[in-house]
């Protein structure tokens, strides 16, 4: 059945409790296990953050998508890379509300700011509110070097024997217990 919406009518679950509008629902920015905000390997932006981006981002050049997500990932130093699957729904939302519009130039989909949208943009911009702040990051890039530990290790769960693969788990299960370790020193404690 179909409400007058057209949208198809979900039947009544008793047995399961009610959720508040997508919540924990897998890629949501609240999403448990992805950290929420800025959480993550290579970090999320809430929707209202990734609007607020790209609003910024189009007030300084009219941008295609791809040059939008490469600005982003600049802007954060790779701390925050936005797929096509958010970007573009975002330039879709941002021209149905009339602060964009896209216009074709040899081949590619341009989005420049209407002047209701320079005007959101430089409210936005005198409001203080950065939505690339969350993704500032002044220490070492460790999401990198788990990176290339997990190649590495991938590669002996591909190509190692037995004994290098437990070997690699004895390995695995130390640095654990270690960066634990680490984690709870205090830091304040002086060095000597």
């Amino acid at each position: 059945m179909r409400d007058e919406d057209g949208r198809r009518e979900r039947p009544e679950r008793p047995d399961r409790p009610e959720r508040p509008d997508h919540a924990g629902h897998p890629g949501h920015a609240e999403h448990p296990r992805r950290g929420g905000r800025g959480g993550g390997r290579r970090g999320r932006a809430s929707r209202g953050d990734v609007r607020a981006a790209l609003l910024l981002l189009l007030l300084e050049e009219p941008m295609h998508g791809y040059q939008l997500m490469q600005a982003a990932a600049e802007r954060t130093d790779g701390a925050w890379k936005p797929s096509p699957g958010v970007v573009y729904p975002t330039i879709g939302g941002l021209e149905a509300d009339g602060l964009a519009e896209v216009t074709s130039e040899s081949g590619r989909k341009t989005v420049a700011l209407t002047p209701a949208g320079r005007t959101a943009a430089e409210q936005l911009a005198e409001s203080g509110e950065d939505p690339f702040a969350a993704f500032a990051h002044s220490g070492p890039d460790l999401g990198a070097e788990l990176d290339r530990l997990h190649g590495a290790v991938r590669e002996v769960g591909r190509h190692g024997t037995t004994a290098q693969q437990e070997a690699v788990r004895v390995l695995l299960d130390r640095a654990r217990r270690e960066v634990y370790r680490v984690l709870s020193e205090d830091p304040d404690a002086s060095d000597g």
